[in-house]
């Protein structure tokens, strides 16, 4: 019973922003959350069940997949299409990192390029988080206190509820109130089989899309690294990249050939796991098989969307926070701080990741241009400037310790 409620938890934590996704872009809410849940066990079986995640929708491909929307007249099968040859690339990459080894990847990846890294992910997201509170402050903020409390002042199970317990009383409060529309659980069947759909394949749709592989293979590496931080573990070497890069591909392969998003490593599920404690990667398993068994029950997926965004924006806030505590954590516990190069690479990737970002929502896209709408911006170009920074700076982690240590030498002799 115990892992059945704690699984239910982390389906509530990922399901707002997975059917967001197809929400936003046209594709099939159902699907989604089945391929969200097919997607997880693949990755689970790809990493040997050893990394506690659950796969949802991508909110990388969001403006990729409605370019090809607009290209190819409102058909999403084309999109489908560069969804699949995609995935592809990642598994490829995968065996890639497999043939040269993880030490070769990881050593451009040091604490001051992933700690700021993961820190940028939570702050970009964090605006996300208050602009859905906004539909409500009063409502947002007490579903986030009610959230902190029991995450502060709570004992054993009752601690590790709590984002489950502040949403349930966040959407009392709201139907107290009159603000929760339950036209979605009127109008749901009680069952239906996800509409699932064939791609097609379109060399422009996949030019348009295959080049954000970049983005959130970098996204896919913060997640890992995140996620092993909070865990304690250390996933790119064990199950290692190259494991969890062909889950991934895989999960998004299968995802296009349905007709869902891509599927994505989240942050959302670093956050749950980092406030309750429980690290089981079963209990993701369990998540991902109700994922599957809910995708067919319309009810359900009626009452999960009827969630007011002001309750999911409080428990957002708090979640999106984590992470960027989780990235700060990092850096601190690294002791990269202490080589004033590190610094200089740590603000740069702060101050592009979220600069351009921030620029972009004002019309301003300052990035690398890949194709005619596609630009490496945002994070995906924080991360490959700190990269080349940190190598032009340290020029290998080796290096850089070896600096440290003459730093502390010279200090002593002092």
């Amino acid at each position: 019973m115990k892992k059945t409620v704690l699984s239910i938890q982390h389906l509530l934590a990922m399901f707002g922003a997975t059917v967001l996704v197809p929400i936003l872009t046209g594709f099939n809410p159902s699907v989604a959350i089945f391929c969200a849940g097919i997607g997880t066990l693949i990755f689970h079986f790809c990493t040997e069940g050893k990394v506690p995640v659950f796969l949802g929708s991508s909110f990388a491909f969001i403006p990729l997949i409605l370019s090809v929307k607009e290209a190819f007249n409102g058909d999403l099968a084309y999109a489908q299409g560069g969804i699949m040859v995609a995935g592809l690339i990642y598994v490829i990459l995968s065996f890639v990192i497999k043939m040269v080894g993880v030490d070769k990847i990881k050593r451009y990846f040091p604490p001051q390029v992933t700690g700021a890294m993961i820190a940028v992910i939570g702050l970009n997201l964090l605006p996300t988080a208050f602009d859905m509170a906004s539909n409500n402050i009063m409502i947002a903020m007490i579903t986030l206190a009610i959230a902190l409390i029991i995450n502060n002042f709570g004992k054993g199970f009752i601690k590790q509820l709590g984002i489950l317990i502040a949403v349930i009383i966040g959407y009392i409060l709201s139907l107290v109130l009159g603000v929760v529309d339950t036209t979605t659980i009127a109008q749901a069947s009680l069952f239906e089989i996800p509409k699932f759909t064939l791609p097609k394949f379109s060399l422009e749709a996949i030019v348009i899309i295959a080049p954000v592989v970049l983005a959130v293979f970098m996204e896919h590496i913060g997640d890992m690294t995140t996620n092993g931080a909070v865990v304690g573990k250390n996933f790119l070497e064990n199950p290692g990249l190259n494991k969890t890069l062909l889950g991934d591909g895989l999960a998004t392969i299968v995802a296009g050939f349905l007709g869902g998003p891509a599927n994505t490593t989240y942050g959302e599920n670093t956050a749950v796991l980092a406030l309750t404690k429980n690290y089981d990667p079963s209990l993701l398993r369990r998540t991902a098989v109700f994922a599957i068994c809910l995708s067919c029950i319309g009810k359900f997926g009626g009452f999960l969307q009827s969630i007011p965004t002001a309750v999911m924006g409080g428990i957002s806030i708090l979640l999106f926070s984590m992470i960027t505590l989780v990235g700060v954590k990092t850096v601190k516990d690294s002791g990269c701080i202490k080589n004033k190069k590190n610094i200089i690479i740590i603000a740069t990737i702060m101050v592009i990741g979220l600069g351009t970002t921030y620029l972009s929502d004002k019309g301003i896209v300052i990035g690398i241009p890949v194709t005619q709408d596609v630009t490496i911006t945002g994070l995906s170009l924080a991360a490959i400037v700190g990269i080349v920074l940190n190598v032009l700076l340290n020029n290998s982690n080796t290096d850089s310790k070896e600096d440290e240590e003459a730093v502390k030498v010279r200090t002593t002799t002092a």
